[in-house]
């Protein structure tokens, strides 16, 4: 019996709620634990709200949302209207919450002293634990608000990558904080961000488990019964002209799990040494045998 397509729908929003809640809780805990103790400006709103808690003692959590209301308004109708204005205010409150409960209850449980001693560790901590909860808010279809939505709008209006723009307002941030806080403080923080960037695309694609091959070779019929009968693999191919020395060849393409590339190898030697193979690196694999394509 089939799910009505209300349901599926109800459940895949279900989803995204969930993985924006635990990836803002996780960013939060990144932030506030570790960033806020040791004045790690690593870029953002969140960088900016370090540095103004410095001179003014403003609340970090608190700041992070004032400064995101009126990007509201402006992504709202630069970027995508109601449903950009909801998953953002969420991740924003949820954010400035969290951040605002960590620094409030945190030191009654675990004294009032930051969580290591060691500032080089609480940048690394900084950036995997940040990174891994902004992945499963981007995997969220949402932002954390900030810079974030400043970047995407200038790339929509000038078209310059949105890594470049990344660069140049989390670049100013950090130097910034750099004459405040010291140079040493402004390379925690670009190790920060290298490492944030690092594990939100590990948390947004997940690890790589596949590998694409294409094999080129004169036993095209032998090669492909091969690699499905011992692979248990689908193969595509089709037939191709050797462009230096003129004779037909025939192309295969087969996509396989990476602890199969050593079978895949002795496969091939059997059938045609001469083959020529080329293995690359697949993110993500969607369809028969591998993950299934979901709402």
């Amino acid at each position: 019996m089939r799910a009505r397509p209300w349901l599926t729908r109800l459940w895949a929003e279900f989803r995204r709620f969930l993985l924006l809640l635990i990836g803002t809780l996780i960013a939060a805990v990144g932030y506030a634990v570790f960033q806020v103790p040791y004045n790690i400006a690593a870029g953002g709103v969140s960088g900016i709200g370090i540095i103004v808690n410095h001179f003014t003692g403003f609340s970090v959590g608190a700041f992070y949302l004032l400064a995101n209301l009126p990007l509201f308004v402006l992504g709202f109708f630069t970027l995508g209207g109601w449903r950009f204005l909801l998953n953002t205010v969420i991740s924003v409150l949820l954010f400035s919450a969290a951040t605002e409960a960590i620094e409030r209850y945190l030191p009654i449980y675990l004294g009032p002293e930051p969580i290591t001693a060691d500032p080089l560790l609480s940048a690394i901590f900084a950036g995997l634990i940040g990174g891994i909860g902004a992945g499963l808010i981007f995997a969220a279809g949402a932002t954390m608000g900030g810079t974030g939505i400043v970047g995407r709008i200038l790339q929509f209006r000038t078209g310059i990558p949105l890594s470049q723009i990344y660069l140049w307002v989390d670049g100013v941030i950090v130097v910034t904080a750099a004459f405040v806080f010291g140079w040493e403080s402004a390379l925690y923080a670009m190790l920060t961000l290298l490492l944030s960037g690092l594990a939100a695309d590990y948390a947004l694609e997940g690890p790589s488990r596949a590998r694409n091959a294409i094999i080129i070779t004169t036993e095209g019929e032998k090669m492909t019964q091969a690699l499905m009968a011992e692979l248990e693999r689908g193969v595509s191919h089709w037939e191709a002209t050797g462009g230096y020395t003129g004779e037909a060849r025939t192309v295969i393409f087969c996509t396989i799990y990476r602890p199969q590339v050593n079978d895949l190898k002795e496969v091939i030697s059997k059938v045609d040494p001469l083959a020529f193979v080329s293995i690359g690196i697949t993110q993500e694999v969607i369809g028969s045998g591998f993950s299934k394509l979901r709402p």
